[in-house]
């Protein structure tokens, strides 16, 4: 075979790889395409990031940002981290994001279950008066799923807020352990499943990064 052939050869083969991808992407277009036409229903999502890794609450402040960069309005109620700093609170409360802080820090400092329940229902009042407001297009229940999970807040309470609320405000809903009837009424659930953690190679905690 000369080169001259070799070259038409590759050429050809080239070709068929070509449109063997072209035929293949199509294919995708068009699934995707038949999922957007059939999506047309507009409603305001609940959305769960729960798991044991790193990243919801980070996840869930970007979701915050994202509606704030398109003009919606939110708010943000947190039921642990209240006594860190927290570099998303200093720069969204700058850009007229509401944040409520539960302030008692994390439930194995206090060690103090009365003082925890009292902060928790102040908080989730909050919550509650956030979810009645059609003014908030967005709102994160920051570390929530902690509340029901160590029985400080009613589950049917919770839910009976998140089912009553506008119908076009979005929900997002972090935490570790969330509990499943939260789960089923979900429209959205994201699972954040650990690999590897500095915290337990001994780096700690510090801020611009982990809070």
């Amino acid at each position: 075979m000369t080169v001259e052939n070799e070259k038409q050869l590759d050429n050809e083969q080239a070709q068929i790889k070509a449109e063997r991808h072209k035929a293949r992407q199509q294919k995708v277009k068009a699934g995707v395409d038949a999922k957007i036409a059939a999506a047309q229903e507009e409603k305001g999502i609940l959305l769960v990031l729960t798991g044991n890794g790193k990243g919801k609450s980070t996840s869930g402040f970007g979701t915050v940002a994202r509606a704030v960069g398109h003009g919606k309005k939110a708010a943000v109620v947190q039921f642990i981290k209240g006594t860190w700093e927290c570099g998303e609170r200093n720069l969204l409360e700058g850009a007229g994001v509401a944040f409520h802080v539960m302030g008692t820090g994390f439930t194995w400092e206090t060690q103090d279950r009365e003082k925890d329940t009292a902060a928790a229902l102040v908080a989730w009042e909050a919550a509650e008066a956030l979810l009645q407001d059609e003014s908030i297009d967005c709102l994160m229940l920051d570390e929530l799923t902690y509340m029901v999970s160590y029985h400080y807040l009613d589950v049917e309470r919770v839910l009976t807020a998140l089912k009553n609320r506008p119908p076009m405000q979005h929900v997002i809903i972090t935490g570790r352990a969330c509990h499943r009837a939260i789960i089923e009424l979900a429209d959205t659930v994201s699972e954040v499943q650990p690999i590897k953690h500095a915290f337990e190679a001994g780096i700690k905690a510090q801020p611009g990064f982990d809070y």
